[in-house]
């Protein structure tokens, strides 16, 4: 499988918060990370959030209230989450988890300065979207 790394503990426990609306997920190393159900939307491994490649990134607004509905395994390497706003297809391999959980800060820090680039505010509607998923009348 591309981008699995042998090397990454395997979770030994994964747990969805659905009113910190927060992912706790606990490796066999010891490592601990609480994972915001927004990070982990806005950073979705998906080809509709990534694109194809470098630059083809969609940048992803509107997604603070984002809970996720359901979380399946897939395999013995990932989970595929469902999101309140529709969002199904990442799929989140332990190593991608891992390297999240471990860079939360900066991917953090690096979202919001893309956000302030491209003139965005975290909470707008996504663009370019027929209808609004968020739930709220705008």
């Amino acid at each position: 499988m591309a981008g699995l790394n042998p090397n990454t503990p395997h979770p030994v426990e994964l747990t969805l918060h659905a009113k910190s609306r927060v992912l706790e997920i606990a490796f066999a190393d010891g490592a601990r990370f609480r994972l915001p159900f927004e990070l982990l939307r806005v950073l979705s491994p998906s080809a509709e959030v990534q694109g194809h490649g470098p630059g083809q990134e969609t940048l992803q607004t509107g997604k603070r209230e984002v809970e996720i509905t359901a979380l399946e395994p897939v395999g013995h390497y990932a989970v595929k989450p469902t999101f309140s706003d529709g969002h199904d297809s990442g799929l989140y391999s332990w190593d991608y988890l891992y390297r999240l959980g471990a860079e939360q800060e900066q991917r953090w820090t690096d979202y919001l300065a893309r956000l302030q680039a491209a003139g965005l505010d975290r909470d707008a509607p996504m663009a370019g979207k027929a209808g609004s998923a968020c739930g709220h009348s705008h």
